[in-house]
């Protein structure tokens, strides 16, 4: 199985339970991990053969900027699903790292996480 990873990928959301989370919102990061067969890609130097990584870019922009979601779970769940659906035919499997590095929480730490894996990797 080959690997593409978009790693650290940051995007202002405005996902949480508390109402300050939602008013003021924070940055997200996203590493997003896909497996497929890159073989024929790297042999014929054709886009068309593998997954266009600014599209997947995309999609994540476009759901971790959109919809307030009340759980980082949930934000990850969706990025997971649409990428599945939208590349069907080209991946078989996905796995989604998605942080929020100053949820509002007291005390010390770096950041909080969520890790999901959909598919075979």
């Amino acid at each position: 199985m080959d690997y593409i990873h978009l790693n650290d990928l940051e995007f202002y959301g405005f996902h949480g339970a508390l109402p300050e989370e939602t008013k003021l919102g924070q940055i997200f990061k996203v590493t997003v991990t896909l497996a497929c067969d890159l073989k024929k890609a790297g042999e014929t130097d054709n886009l068309d053969e593998t997954v266009n990584y600014a599209e997947v870019f995309e999609l994540c922009k476009e759901i971790v900027e959109g919809k307030p979601y009340l759980l980082i779970e949930a934000v990850a769940e969706r990025i997971a699903s649409r990428i599945l659906e939208r590349y069907k035919e080209k991946v078989s499997g996905c796995r989604i790292h998605l942080v929020k590095p100053n949820p509002p929480i007291v005390g010390h730490y770096t950041s909080v996480a969520v890790d999901i894996t959909r598919g075979i990797l």
